[in-house]
Protein backbone atom coordinates (compact mmCIF):
# COMPACT_ATOMS: atom_id res chain seq x y z
CA UNK A 1 0.00 0.00 0.00
CA UNK A 2 1.54 3.58 -0.93
CA UNK A 3 2.95 5.57 2.00
CA UNK A 4 0.38 8.37 3.51
CA UNK A 5 0.61 11.88 1.02
CA UNK A 6 -0.21 13.36 -1.88
CA UNK A 7 1.74 11.20 -3.83
CA UNK A 8 0.20 7.82 -1.87
CA UNK A 9 -2.67 9.63 -2.37
CA UNK A 10 -3.12 9.64 -5.97
CA UNK A 11 -2.00 5.99 -6.38
CA UNK A 12 -4.99 4.78 -4.21
CA UNK A 13 -7.48 7.33 -6.08
CA UNK A 14 -6.11 5.82 -9.02
CA UNK A 15 -6.85 2.97 -8.41
CA UNK A 16 -9.99 2.65 -6.91
CA UNK A 17 -11.24 4.71 -10.20
CA UNK A 18 -10.06 1.59 -12.01
CA UNK A 19 -11.95 -0.70 -10.13
CA UNK A 20 -14.65 -1.91 -12.45
CA UNK A 21 -17.84 -4.37 -12.18
CA UNK A 22 -16.48 -7.60 -12.75
CA UNK A 23 -18.22 -10.29 -14.85
CA UNK A 24 -22.26 -9.91 -15.94
CA UNK A 25 -23.54 -10.25 -12.46
CA UNK A 26 -26.28 -7.28 -11.86
CA UNK A 27 -27.57 -6.76 -8.27
CA UNK A 28 -26.42 -5.62 -4.59
CA UNK A 29 -24.90 -9.30 -3.94
CA UNK A 30 -21.09 -8.40 -4.43
CA UNK A 31 -22.53 -5.39 -2.13
CA UNK A 32 -24.03 -7.54 0.32
CA UNK A 33 -21.35 -9.89 0.98
CA UNK A 34 -18.47 -7.54 1.29
CA UNK A 35 -21.30 -6.13 3.81
CA UNK A 36 -21.37 -8.96 5.86
CA UNK A 37 -17.44 -9.27 5.75
CA UNK A 38 -17.22 -5.98 7.57
CA UNK A 39 -20.19 -6.97 10.21
CA UNK A 40 -23.01 -4.72 8.52
CA UNK A 41 -22.61 -1.52 9.46
CA UNK A 42 -25.46 -0.70 7.28
CA UNK A 43 -27.78 -1.82 9.56
CA UNK A 44 -26.07 0.37 12.39
CA UNK A 45 -26.81 3.92 11.24
CA UNK A 46 -30.65 4.35 10.63
CA UNK A 47 -30.98 6.13 7.71
CA UNK A 48 -33.26 8.27 4.53
CA UNK A 49 -33.26 6.79 1.37
CA UNK A 50 -33.54 8.62 -1.75
CA UNK A 51 -33.74 7.93 -5.30
CA UNK A 52 -34.67 10.15 -8.21
CA UNK A 53 -33.45 11.38 -12.47
CA UNK A 54 -32.63 14.71 -10.67
CA UNK A 55 -32.86 16.44 -7.21
CA UNK A 56 -31.60 13.60 -5.15
CA UNK A 57 -28.30 15.66 -3.77
CA UNK A 58 -30.23 18.52 -3.47
CA UNK A 59 -33.02 16.66 -1.10
CA UNK A 60 -30.03 15.12 0.55
CA UNK A 61 -28.46 18.18 1.55
CA UNK A 62 -32.00 19.70 2.50
CA UNK A 63 -32.47 16.49 5.04
CA UNK A 64 -29.02 17.02 6.39
CA UNK A 65 -29.23 20.08 7.43
CA UNK A 66 -33.20 19.62 8.72
CA UNK A 67 -31.62 16.99 10.79
CA UNK A 68 -28.71 19.16 12.14
CA UNK A 69 -31.21 21.73 12.96
CA UNK A 70 -33.13 19.02 15.12
CA UNK A 71 -29.50 18.44 17.16
CA UNK A 72 -29.19 15.05 15.40
CA UNK A 73 -25.00 13.81 14.42
CA UNK A 74 -25.80 12.98 10.45
CA UNK A 75 -24.12 11.16 8.04
CA UNK A 76 -24.18 12.14 4.74
CA UNK A 77 -23.89 9.64 1.13
CA UNK A 78 -23.98 11.63 -2.20
CA UNK A 79 -22.46 11.09 -6.03
CA UNK A 80 -20.27 12.26 -7.60
CA UNK A 81 -17.97 14.50 -5.88
CA UNK A 82 -17.49 18.43 -7.38
CA UNK A 83 -13.80 18.33 -6.42
CA UNK A 84 -12.49 16.09 -4.05
CA UNK A 85 -13.44 12.17 -4.11
CA UNK A 86 -13.93 13.01 0.40
CA UNK A 87 -16.60 14.90 -0.61
CA UNK A 88 -19.31 11.93 -1.18
CA UNK A 89 -19.02 11.04 2.03
CA UNK A 90 -19.36 13.61 5.46
CA UNK A 91 -20.23 13.16 8.83
CA UNK A 92 -21.87 16.50 9.97
CA UNK A 93 -20.85 18.08 6.54
CA UNK A 94 -17.00 17.00 7.58
CA UNK A 95 -15.78 15.25 4.01
CA UNK A 96 -13.64 12.25 4.37
CA UNK A 97 -9.95 13.09 4.63
CA UNK A 98 -7.21 11.73 1.86
CA UNK A 99 -5.79 10.40 5.07
CA UNK A 100 -9.22 8.20 5.92
CA UNK A 101 -9.55 7.10 2.10
CA UNK A 102 -6.11 5.91 2.02
CA UNK A 103 -7.01 3.50 5.17
CA UNK A 104 -10.48 2.49 4.11
CA UNK A 105 -8.76 0.71 0.80
CA UNK A 106 -6.00 -0.75 3.01
CA UNK A 107 -8.76 -2.06 4.87
CA UNK A 108 -10.99 -3.11 2.53
CA UNK A 109 -9.07 -4.34 -0.60
CA UNK A 110 -7.41 -7.34 1.30
CA UNK A 111 -11.04 -8.44 2.41
CA UNK A 112 -12.31 -8.27 -1.24
CA UNK A 113 -9.41 -10.11 -2.59
CA UNK A 114 -9.75 -12.85 -0.77
CA UNK A 115 -13.74 -12.71 -1.78
CA UNK A 116 -13.02 -13.02 -4.94
CA UNK A 117 -10.58 -16.15 -4.66
CA UNK A 118 -13.70 -17.98 -3.72
CA UNK A 119 -15.50 -15.88 -6.27
CA UNK A 120 -13.52 -13.89 -9.08
CA UNK A 121 -16.92 -12.07 -9.61
CA UNK A 122 -17.11 -10.89 -6.12
CA UNK A 123 -14.43 -8.14 -6.38
CA UNK A 124 -16.28 -4.91 -5.58
CA UNK A 125 -16.41 -1.86 -8.22
CA UNK A 126 -15.53 2.10 -7.13
CA UNK A 127 -19.08 2.77 -6.38
CA UNK A 128 -18.87 -0.61 -3.76
CA UNK A 129 -16.04 0.34 -2.14
CA UNK A 130 -17.46 4.06 -1.49
CA UNK A 131 -20.29 3.12 -0.23
CA UNK A 132 -18.71 0.73 2.59
CA UNK A 133 -16.75 3.53 2.93
CA UNK A 134 -20.07 5.43 3.81
CA UNK A 135 -21.27 2.28 6.09
CA UNK A 136 -18.32 2.11 7.75
CA UNK A 137 -17.20 5.51 8.71
CA UNK A 138 -21.07 6.42 9.60
CA UNK A 139 -20.68 3.82 12.23
CA UNK A 140 -17.12 4.41 13.48
CA UNK A 141 -18.12 8.28 14.09
CA UNK A 142 -21.15 7.40 16.03
CA UNK A 143 -23.98 8.89 13.83
CA UNK A 144 -26.96 9.15 15.28
CA UNK A 145 -28.78 9.02 11.35
CA UNK A 146 -27.66 9.44 7.75
CA UNK A 147 -28.87 10.24 4.37
CA UNK A 148 -28.46 7.89 1.85
CA UNK A 149 -28.04 9.18 -1.95
CA UNK A 150 -28.82 6.17 -4.74
CA UNK A 151 -25.99 6.24 -6.96
CA UNK A 152 -27.96 4.81 -10.32
CA UNK A 153 -31.56 3.69 -10.61
CA UNK A 154 -32.00 1.66 -7.54
CA UNK A 155 -33.40 -1.40 -7.34
CA UNK A 156 -30.18 -2.61 -8.23
CA UNK A 157 -28.06 -0.15 -6.43
CA UNK A 158 -25.15 -0.94 -3.93
CA UNK A 159 -27.09 1.51 -1.63
CA UNK A 160 -30.26 -1.02 -1.02
CA UNK A 161 -28.88 -2.84 1.01
CA UNK A 162 -30.58 -0.51 3.48
CA UNK A 163 -33.24 -0.46 5.19
CA UNK A 164 -34.51 3.25 5.94
CA UNK A 165 -36.70 5.45 7.97
CA UNK A 166 -38.30 6.55 4.87
CA UNK A 167 -37.65 6.19 1.24
CA UNK A 168 -37.71 8.89 -1.10
CA UNK A 169 -38.26 9.13 -5.04
CA UNK A 170 -37.29 13.14 -5.92
CA UNK A 171 -38.33 13.05 -9.77
CA UNK A 172 -38.48 10.70 -12.57
CA UNK A 173 -37.69 11.64 -16.39
CA UNK A 174 -36.08 10.04 -19.15
CA UNK A 175 -32.43 9.19 -18.54
CA UNK A 176 -30.02 6.38 -18.26
CA UNK A 177 -32.45 5.35 -20.85
CA UNK A 178 -29.84 2.20 -21.97
CA UNK A 179 -29.73 1.06 -17.94
CA UNK A 180 -32.88 1.68 -16.56
CA UNK A 181 -35.01 1.41 -19.58
CA UNK A 182 -36.80 3.35 -22.32
CA UNK A 183 -40.12 3.75 -21.12
CA UNK A 184 -41.56 6.19 -18.03
CA UNK A 185 -43.05 2.90 -16.27
CA UNK A 186 -39.85 0.89 -16.93
CA UNK A 187 -37.48 3.58 -15.19
CA UNK A 188 -40.06 4.30 -12.25
CA UNK A 189 -39.81 0.38 -11.68
CA UNK A 190 -36.16 0.63 -11.04
CA UNK A 191 -36.39 3.86 -8.93
CA UNK A 192 -39.38 1.60 -7.00
CA UNK A 193 -36.80 -1.02 -5.70
CA UNK A 194 -35.96 1.25 -2.79
CA UNK A 195 -39.65 1.36 -1.71
CA UNK A 196 -39.37 -1.44 1.45
CA UNK A 197 -42.70 -3.04 3.04
CA UNK A 198 -44.49 -1.31 4.97
CA UNK A 199 -42.15 1.95 5.33
CA UNK A 200 -43.04 5.20 4.14
CA UNK A 201 -42.17 6.36 0.59
CA UNK A 202 -42.37 10.16 -0.23
CA UNK A 203 -42.94 10.73 -3.88
CA UNK A 204 -41.80 13.95 -5.49
CA UNK A 205 -43.52 15.55 -8.32
CA UNK A 206 -43.63 13.01 -11.05
CA UNK A 207 -45.06 12.72 -14.47
CA UNK A 208 -48.42 10.53 -14.37
CA UNK A 209 -46.85 7.01 -15.54
CA UNK A 210 -44.18 7.12 -13.19
CA UNK A 211 -46.40 7.85 -10.11
CA UNK A 212 -48.98 4.82 -11.52
CA UNK A 213 -45.79 2.56 -11.70
CA UNK A 214 -44.65 4.11 -7.75
CA UNK A 215 -47.90 3.11 -6.28
CA UNK A 216 -48.20 -0.10 -7.90
CA UNK A 217 -45.33 -0.88 -6.16
CA UNK A 218 -45.98 0.87 -2.77
CA UNK A 219 -49.35 -1.18 -3.05
CA UNK A 220 -48.00 -4.38 -3.07
CA UNK A 221 -45.11 -4.09 -0.23
CA UNK A 222 -48.00 -2.11 1.96
CA UNK A 223 -45.81 0.88 2.07
CA UNK A 224 -47.99 4.21 2.49
CA UNK A 225 -47.26 6.80 -0.21
CA UNK A 226 -46.71 10.63 0.57
CA UNK A 227 -47.14 12.56 -2.44
CA UNK A 228 -45.75 16.51 -2.61
CA UNK A 229 -48.28 17.16 -5.25
CA UNK A 230 -51.18 15.99 -3.26
CA UNK A 231 -49.81 17.80 0.17
CA UNK A 232 -48.44 21.46 -1.83
CA UNK A 233 -51.07 21.36 -4.97
CA UNK A 234 -49.87 23.08 -7.97
CA UNK A 235 -49.22 26.75 -6.56
CA UNK A 236 -45.60 27.37 -5.98
CA UNK A 237 -46.53 29.79 -2.91
CA UNK A 238 -47.46 27.40 -0.47
CA UNK A 239 -44.15 25.39 -1.50
CA UNK A 240 -41.24 25.66 1.88
CA UNK A 241 -38.85 28.47 1.13
CA UNK A 242 -35.43 27.44 0.82
CA UNK A 243 -32.06 29.46 0.51
CA UNK A 244 -31.26 27.93 -2.54
CA UNK A 245 -32.45 29.77 -5.61
CA UNK A 246 -34.84 28.43 -8.05
CA UNK A 247 -38.61 27.15 -8.40
CA UNK A 248 -37.44 23.22 -8.87
CA UNK A 249 -35.68 23.80 -5.10
CA UNK A 250 -38.78 24.42 -3.55
CA UNK A 251 -40.36 21.82 -5.00
CA UNK A 252 -37.38 19.68 -3.85
CA UNK A 253 -37.68 21.35 -0.25
CA UNK A 254 -41.15 19.99 -0.29
CA UNK A 255 -40.24 16.43 -1.10
CA UNK A 256 -37.35 16.97 1.88
CA UNK A 257 -40.42 18.74 4.36
CA UNK A 258 -42.51 15.74 4.09
CA UNK A 259 -39.83 13.28 4.80
CA UNK A 260 -38.73 14.88 8.11
CA UNK A 261 -42.35 15.23 8.59
CA UNK A 262 -42.35 11.16 8.17
CA UNK A 263 -39.49 10.43 10.45
CA UNK A 264 -41.07 8.41 13.69
CA UNK A 265 -41.79 10.67 16.91
CA UNK A 266 -38.64 9.94 18.50
CA UNK A 267 -36.37 11.91 15.78
CA UNK A 268 -38.61 14.89 17.40
CA UNK A 269 -38.41 17.30 14.01
CA UNK A 270 -40.18 20.34 14.43
CA UNK A 271 -41.65 22.48 11.97
CA UNK A 272 -38.93 25.06 13.60
CA UNK A 273 -36.35 22.88 12.82
CA UNK A 274 -37.32 22.12 9.07
CA UNK A 275 -37.22 25.61 8.56
CA UNK A 276 -34.19 26.54 9.84
CA UNK A 277 -32.85 23.70 7.93
CA UNK A 278 -33.91 24.88 4.43
CA UNK A 279 -32.67 28.03 5.05
CA UNK A 280 -28.85 27.25 5.24
CA UNK A 281 -28.61 24.43 2.98
CA UNK A 282 -24.91 24.11 1.57
CA UNK A 283 -25.15 22.44 -1.92
CA UNK A 284 -22.91 24.13 -4.22
CA UNK A 285 -23.33 24.24 -7.92
CA UNK A 286 -26.99 24.13 -7.94
CA UNK A 287 -27.73 27.84 -9.47
CA UNK A 288 -24.98 29.03 -7.35
CA UNK A 289 -23.86 32.60 -7.53
CA UNK A 290 -20.12 33.33 -7.13
CA UNK A 291 -18.10 36.20 -7.68
CA UNK A 292 -15.31 36.02 -10.23
CA UNK A 293 -12.80 39.15 -10.48
CA UNK A 294 -15.91 41.47 -9.83
CA UNK A 295 -18.29 39.69 -12.00
CA UNK A 296 -21.59 37.54 -11.03
CA UNK A 297 -21.13 34.13 -12.05
CA UNK A 298 -23.30 31.36 -11.76
CA UNK A 299 -22.47 27.60 -11.37
CA UNK A 300 -25.22 25.16 -12.35
CA UNK A 301 -25.10 21.37 -13.23
CA UNK A 302 -28.08 21.05 -15.22
CA UNK A 303 -26.88 17.78 -17.23
CA UNK A 304 -30.40 15.95 -18.85
CA UNK A 305 -33.34 16.62 -20.50
CA UNK A 306 -35.37 17.65 -17.33
CA UNK A 307 -32.78 19.59 -15.89
CA UNK A 308 -33.21 21.53 -18.98
CA UNK A 309 -36.22 22.51 -18.43
CA UNK A 310 -35.26 23.93 -15.34
CA UNK A 311 -32.32 25.93 -17.06
CA UNK A 312 -34.75 27.29 -19.11
CA UNK A 313 -36.94 28.73 -16.98
CA UNK A 314 -33.90 30.45 -14.54
CA UNK A 315 -31.85 31.72 -17.74
CA UNK A 316 -35.37 33.23 -18.77
CA UNK A 317 -35.20 34.63 -15.27
CA UNK A 318 -31.82 35.77 -15.46
CA UNK A 319 -32.18 37.50 -18.65
CA UNK A 320 -35.08 39.56 -17.20
CA UNK A 321 -32.87 40.32 -14.36
CA UNK A 322 -29.96 41.82 -15.58
CA UNK A 323 -31.23 42.68 -19.16
CA UNK A 324 -29.01 41.13 -21.25
CA UNK A 325 -27.95 37.58 -22.48
CA UNK A 326 -25.10 35.92 -20.82
CA UNK A 327 -22.20 34.36 -22.00
CA UNK A 328 -22.57 30.44 -21.27
CA UNK A 329 -20.15 27.79 -20.36
CA UNK A 330 -21.38 24.29 -21.00
CA UNK A 331 -19.96 20.53 -21.94
CA UNK A 332 -22.11 17.77 -21.40
CA UNK A 333 -21.51 13.55 -21.11
CA UNK A 334 -23.57 12.41 -24.19
CA UNK A 335 -25.51 13.62 -27.34
CA UNK A 336 -29.40 12.48 -25.58
CA UNK A 337 -28.34 14.92 -22.62
CA UNK A 338 -26.72 17.51 -24.50
CA UNK A 339 -29.13 18.61 -27.05
CA UNK A 340 -31.71 19.29 -25.19
CA UNK A 341 -29.14 21.53 -23.55
CA UNK A 342 -27.73 23.10 -26.23
CA UNK A 343 -31.30 23.95 -27.85
CA UNK A 344 -32.01 25.89 -24.06
CA UNK A 345 -28.70 27.55 -24.05
CA UNK A 346 -29.02 29.12 -27.46
CA UNK A 347 -32.28 30.17 -26.72
CA UNK A 348 -31.05 32.95 -23.97
CA UNK A 349 -27.17 33.19 -24.43
CA UNK A 350 -25.24 35.49 -25.68
CA UNK A 351 -22.06 33.89 -26.42
CA UNK A 352 -21.56 30.01 -25.94
CA UNK A 353 -18.11 28.66 -25.11
CA UNK A 354 -18.33 24.88 -25.36
CA UNK A 355 -15.86 22.74 -23.51
CA UNK A 356 -15.12 18.94 -23.47
CA UNK A 357 -15.00 17.71 -19.82
CA UNK A 358 -11.93 15.58 -19.03
CA UNK A 359 -14.48 12.57 -18.84
CA UNK A 360 -14.29 9.59 -21.42
CA UNK A 361 -18.34 10.12 -22.15
CA UNK A 362 -17.54 13.76 -22.56
CA UNK A 363 -18.81 15.02 -25.92
CA UNK A 364 -16.36 16.70 -28.39
CA UNK A 365 -16.60 20.43 -29.74
CA UNK A 366 -17.74 18.76 -32.77
CA UNK A 367 -20.68 16.98 -31.49
CA UNK A 368 -21.84 20.29 -29.29
CA UNK A 369 -21.72 22.37 -32.76
CA UNK A 370 -23.67 19.69 -34.27
CA UNK A 371 -26.40 20.32 -31.98
CA UNK A 372 -26.89 24.11 -31.94
CA UNK A 373 -29.83 25.09 -33.62
CA UNK A 374 -29.54 26.65 -37.44
CA UNK A 375 -30.57 29.88 -36.64
CA UNK A 376 -28.56 31.03 -33.39
CA UNK A 377 -26.79 33.78 -34.18
CA UNK A 378 -24.11 34.56 -31.25
CA UNK A 379 -20.66 34.08 -31.14
CA UNK A 380 -19.16 30.25 -30.27
CA UNK A 381 -16.12 29.16 -29.29
CA UNK A 382 -14.03 26.19 -28.43
CA UNK A 383 -12.49 26.45 -25.52
CA UNK A 384 -10.76 24.78 -22.39
CA UNK A 385 -11.29 25.11 -18.66
CA UNK A 386 -7.68 26.18 -18.13
CA UNK A 387 -7.99 28.86 -20.85
CA UNK A 388 -11.25 30.08 -19.49
CA UNK A 389 -10.59 30.29 -15.76
CA UNK A 390 -6.20 30.91 -16.00
CA UNK A 391 -6.35 32.59 -12.75
CA UNK A 392 -7.90 31.40 -9.22
CA UNK A 393 -10.31 35.10 -9.76
CA UNK A 394 -10.54 35.45 -13.66
CA UNK A 395 -12.47 34.44 -15.96
CA UNK A 396 -11.88 35.17 -19.70
CA UNK A 397 -14.91 34.85 -21.58
CA UNK A 398 -16.93 37.51 -22.68
CA UNK A 399 -16.57 40.76 -21.19
CA UNK A 400 -16.54 42.45 -17.99
CA UNK A 401 -20.55 43.50 -17.71
CA UNK A 402 -21.26 40.12 -18.84
CA UNK A 403 -22.38 37.39 -16.51
CA UNK A 404 -21.45 34.22 -16.95
CA UNK A 405 -22.93 30.94 -16.71
CA UNK A 406 -21.12 27.36 -16.43
CA UNK A 407 -23.69 24.76 -17.39
CA UNK A 408 -23.61 21.02 -17.85
CA UNK A 409 -22.26 18.09 -16.83
CA UNK A 410 -21.29 18.24 -12.94
CA UNK A 411 -17.82 16.50 -14.11
CA UNK A 412 -17.72 20.51 -15.55
CA UNK A 413 -18.07 21.99 -12.84
CA UNK A 414 -16.26 20.29 -10.69
CA UNK A 415 -13.11 21.07 -12.98
CA UNK A 416 -14.08 24.90 -13.13
CA UNK A 417 -14.70 24.84 -8.88
CA UNK A 418 -11.26 23.48 -8.58
CA UNK A 419 -9.78 26.10 -10.86
CA UNK A 420 -11.28 28.52 -8.34
CA UNK A 421 -10.05 27.28 -5.28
Amino acid sequence: MPAHGPAGYAAVTEWLFAQKPQGARFGVDRMAALAAVVGHPERAVPCLHIAGTNGKGSVAAMLDAILHAAGWRTGLYTSPHLVQLGERVQVDRTPLTPHEIMDYVAELRPIAERLALADPEALPSFFEYLTAMAFLQFTRKSCDISVIEVGLGGRLDATNLVTPEVALITSIAMDHCEILGDTMEKIAAEKGGIIKPGLPIVLGRVPPAAEAEIRRIAARRGARVISVTQEFGDDLERYPHTNLEGDYQRWNAATATLAARALAPRWKISDAAIARGLAHVDWPGRWQRVAIGGRLAILDASHNPEGAQVLDSNLAHLVAETGRAPVVITGVMGAARARPLIETIARHAGEIHLVVPQQPRACSHDELIGLLPAGYRGRVVRADVSRLFPERDRCTAGGPEDVVVVTGSIYLLGEVMARLQ
